[in-house]
């Protein structure tokens, strides 16, 4: 019981992981219908941004508080992230309303490789650390109640109340302030939010600001986990399975379908894989994402289209 009480837990940390990623999608294809492929380089650049800051803050500044200097690196990659959807706004999408769904995909693609070759031209191409002074040491629990304990990662559990607070953060946003209620308006139907003066363009910028704050705190928990390199733009492709489950219109869906994904592929690998080689981990996530495609195509939590003529 406690080797899957420590499973469970495993899972349910990586899945909230999974969940930050996932929101980026989730933010901007509600407010502009853009399935945001540049969101896993978004990700990476901003973790490139915070890591590359916060060695040099220290250096330019003279400074000897690593706190200090972690907090300035992350309000300049805070700037960066903001001036960026201000230019994705400006430069790319401004030219691109209502047009089909495949350029705008095309668009974000496009986005995706500038943002891999500029974060390499501007912050180099090493594998750079992250260290925001989240705890390494391991963390055993519930002694008295299974032998041995439940091993838990105190730095997956910093990285969990991390992300569930963003969330917390980002669902108040939405539910209790105007413009998140406007970005609610564009998101149900752009035409009409314009009709009654809601300004399309600034809400896009406001909407790829806070995507981008979201990759920022993912690129910085993946970041400190993993190392900042360049394989970190395929954490995007881990979170695609957790749009598909919990729906591309869904905060609260992304949030269920990563927990899901995170704990069925603990699972699945522990007591599954070694029934089938072992790898179930690697395509667990894709296999369920079929699956609803399937059977649910709109997810747990998306809204059901219906056409009708």
């Amino acid at each position: 019981m406690g080797f899957f009480l420590e499973t469970l837990i495993g899972g349910l940390m990586a899945g909230m992981l999974y969940s930050l990623v996932a929101l980026g999608f989730v933010l901007i294809f509600k407010a502009s219908g853009v399935f945001n492929f540049a969101q896993g380089a978004m990700v990476l650049f901003a973790a490139l941004a915070m890591a590359r800051f916060s060695e040099w803050i220290p250096q330019w500044l003279g400074l000897e508080s690593k706190l200090l200097a972690n907090l300035i690196a992350f309000a300049i990659a805070t700037a960066c992230m903001f001036a960026l959807a201000w230019l994705i706004e400006r430069l790319v999408l401004r030219y691109l309303v209502n047009q089909e769904g495949a350029t705008l995909l095309m668009a974000t693609l496009g986005i995706s490789y500038f943002l891999d070759g500029l974060g390499q031209s501007l912050f180099g191409s090493n594998v750079y650390q992250i260290d925001i002074g989240m705890p390494k040491d391991p963390l055993f629990l519930f002694e008295s109640m299974f032998e041995g304990g439940v091993l838990i990662n105190q730095e997956d559990i910093v990285a969990a109340i991390i992300a569930a607070c963003l969330v917390a953060l980002l669902s108040l946003f939405f539910q209790k302030t105007s413009t998140g209620r406007a970005l609610r308006a564009v998101a149900d139907d752009h035409q009409a939010a314009q009709s009654i003066g809601i300004p399309l363009n600034r809400i896009w910028v406001i909407v790829w600001c806070v995507a981008g704050i979201t990759a920022l705190v993912a690129g910085i928990i993946w970041g400190s986990k993993l190392g900042v390199q360049f394989s970190l733009t395929t954490v995007a492709l881990r979170a695609l399975p957790v749009v598909i489950l919990g729906g591309l219109t869904s905060v609260p869906g992304a949030i269920i379908g990563g927990l899901i994904i995170g704990v069925g592929e603990k699972l699945s690998e522990i007591y599954i894989g070694p029934l089938v080689g072992g790898g179930i981990e690697i395509w667990f996530a894709y296999v369920l994402a079929l699956v609803f495609l399937l059977f649910r195509p709109q997810g747990l939590f998306g809204e059901k289209i219906i056409d009708r003529v």
